[in-house]
């Protein structure tokens, strides 16, 4: 049991700042549990997909590596889901050792507050929450790329077909330049029957560029036996052709080949990647919608890890009878089911409207952080 004496807060009141010996002692009894509880999460994931990728490689006769590469790849998109449900198995089974063990009740019978106590693992919380974040921005989003290539090139051995893909830059000065391509190759990085249309700040064509093929020569694009057709202020045009022409069209091979297959599934792309896509005016007023209260969702998402600390805190230290791991993973299981109902309920009718995407994505967050202070406000008077 953990000497209140020894942790020096034996005052009525205990200082927030700077952390103490007791804030270290509080969040290492949250690492045990945290990490068992990514990788039992974890283990479920992975047992999921061992039947897609048997199925890959005898229904499809993918590759056994190409099949294990995507499953590799696909694995920071559960992570996203694993590392909230982590933080709250971890804090569940946490607050109920210490709870269990009388050790909250030391350090309450010591003068420390319970929100003083549940602070240290508020802030762990809160840090994992925004690690969620960088994660969802910054690795999903390549993994997504690399995943998409692979199923087109390797798995699905996609030859060049209609396909209708665009790419959308910004150019200096307020006009633009649109890409349309037929196709992609993806074996080898080839755009087939490209268009590109740069447009004025007055949204009125300049150039007109058309070629058979273009191929991707890092960081720009080599258009092979291209004509451009150039529209003068007077209303004169000029033609000229070229073999080799470098032309920059603003996206990667492997986001162009997630278009074929993600274009009308925002969960598979970044923030900045439906940024652009909601500012390029391509998308129906339908997936406008649903693209604008994904961009909100995406944002609110990760802080469920937070959220799920705040409630587990309360849960955690009620007082039952036997079942201890077992009865908090079942616990942590049917919150993570409720939170995630709600959650898509709430995503539906952001979709409704834009102006409520903002709203509805934060609000399953807000109600669980008003249970979760309710609770543990509650607790804090027993």
């Amino acid at each position: 049991m953990i000497d209140v004496a020894r942790l020096g807060h034996t005052a009525p009141r205990a200082p927030w700042w700077p952390p103490t010996i007791m804030d270290g002692y509080l969040v290492s009894e949250l690492g045990g549990p945290f990490l068992f509880g990514l990788s039992a999460f974890t283990l479920i994931f992975v047992a999921t997909q061992i039947l897609a990728i048997g199925r890959l490689v005898s229904e499809e006769h993918a590759p056994l590596w190409a099949a294990l590469e995507l499953f590799l790849l696909s694995m920071p998109q559960y992570l996203l889901l694993v590392i909230p449900m982590a933080m709250l198995l971890g804090t569940l089974l946490a607050m109920q050792r210490l709870s269990g063990e009388s050790e909250v009740t030391a350090l309450l019978a010591g003068g420390i507050s319970l929100a003083r106590i549940v602070a240290p693992l508020l802030i762990v919380g809160l840090v994992v929450s925004l690690i969620a974040l960088a994660l969802q921005e910054l690795v999903v989003p390549l993994a997504n790329d690399k995943a998409a290539y692979v199923q087109q090139a390797v798995i699905e051995h996609l030859s060049p077909g209609a396909s209708n893909l665009q790419a959308v830059l910004p150019l200096p000065g307020g006009g633009k330049q649109v890409t349309i391509a037929g196709a992609l190759d993806v074996a080898t990085d080839t755009l087939i029957d490209v268009t590109v249309i740069r447009y004025d700040a007055h949204q009125k064509p300049q150039d007109f560029i058309v070629a058979d093929s273009a191929r991707y020569d890092p960081p720009t694009w080599r258009f092979e036996r291209s004509t451009t057709y150039h529209f003068e202020p007077d209303g004169s045009t000029t033609t000229q052709f070229g073999r080799h022409l470098i032309v920059d069209i603003g996206e990667r091979p492997n986001q162009i080949a997630k278009q074929s297959i993600q274009i009308s599934n925002p969960e598979q792309l970044s923030r900045a990647e439906i940024k652009e896509r909601l500012d390029s005016g391509q998308l129906l007023p339908p997936q406008q919608r649903t693209f604008a209260a994904t961009f909100a969702a995406k944002l609110a998402r990760p802080f469920a890890a937070f959220v799920f600390t705040l409630i587990a805190v309360p849960f955690g230290m009620r007082k039952v009878r036997g079942g201890g791991m077992g009865l908090g993973f079942g616990l942590a299981v049917a919150i993570v089911f409720v939170y995630y109902v709600i959650s898509t309920i709430f995503l539906t009718i952001g979709g409704v409207a834009t102006w409520l995407a903002g709203p509805a994505a934060w609000a399953p967050n807000l109600l669980f952080t008003v249970i979760g202070a309710s609770l543990l406000r509650r607790a804090s008077r027993v």
